[in-house]
């Protein structure tokens, strides 16, 4: 039976149904920090329907939103009493070290990717996570620990930020424009979008790899998230394009907290 693997963002919620890595069906929803755990659970039982909900074999949930966190707590408890769950937080076997000067700062969607990396490719490994609201950078090195990373923001963010502070710029549909060199304001958005992101990302790659000091052909660098098809044919520095990383992650992770 397949693991309901769900991971909360800050912008959107991607929820999937997954057995041995491999995502069967996937949602992607807002995130609403007002929306109560019978919402949720409502919500759910709208996208998989009585007889799919009953059928997982478990449910595992990772979130950098708080109070959506503590709803989704209470929509376990109250809904899904009897299924298998578990919240990825501190004190969680997550199966890597995490070398920070605080490891409950990090992200839990971040080790989940760590996670995922580490076991489909070994390190050293980069994950470029692309999602709305942050482009998040999560670093491995070669003995499997995670190391770092950094944080930038996201593409939609970015956006969203000139077209409402910029006095003569507008919200633009994120696309590849024809050209680098704009010939219009909205092709110029975009390609400081596509093309301003990609020598960005291929920018924090290089000096990543400098700081790891191993040699650029003994590192994966992973890209994932949702708006990473819009700059991955941009992007030279990429080995691998796995959409779905953070609910593989979280799948090994239920795997080694839960007693079978």
């Amino acid at each position: 039976m397949p693991l309901l693997a769900v991971n909360i963002g800050n912008s959107h919620t991607v929820l999937g149904l997954i057995a041995d890595g491999v995502v069967s069906a996937d949602w992607r929803v807002s995130t609403l920090e007002h929306r109560t755990a019978d919402e949720w659970w409502a919500l759910l039982r709208g996208i998989l329907g009585d007889s799919s909900v009953a059928g997982v074999d478990g449910v595992v949930v990772c979130a950098t939103v708080p109070s959506v966190l503590h709803e989704w707590r209470e929509m376990l408890a109250r809904h899904l009493g009897s299924v298998r769950s578990v919240v990825v937080e501190p004190g969680v076997r997550s199966g890597i070290p995490i070398l920070m000067d605080n490891p409950r700062e990090v992200g839990t969607d971040r080790i989940a990717n760590a996670v995922a990396a580490v076991a489909l490719h070994g390190g050293p490994v980069i994950v470029v996570d692309f999602r709305g609201t942050a482009t998040t950078f999560d670093v491995v090195n070669a003995a499997g620990q995670y190391v770092g990373g950094a944080i930038l923001p996201g593409i939609e963010l970015s956006l969203e930020a000139l077209g409402r502070r910029g006095a003569q710029l507008r919200k633009v549909e994120l696309a590849r424009p024809r050209s680098v060199i704009a010939k219009n304001t909205v092709e110029a958005l975009q390609s400081g979008m596509v093309f301003g992101v990609a020598a960005q990302v291929e920018g924090m790659v290089a000096r990543i790899i400098a700081e790891l000091d191993v040699s650029a052909d003994d590192v994966t660098v992973i890209a994932t998230g949702y708006l990473a098809e819009f700059v991955l044919d941009e992007c030279r520095c990429f080995s691998a394009h796995s959409p779905w990383l953070t609910l593989q992650g979280l799948e090994l992770i239920f795997q080694r907290n839960v007693v079978r």
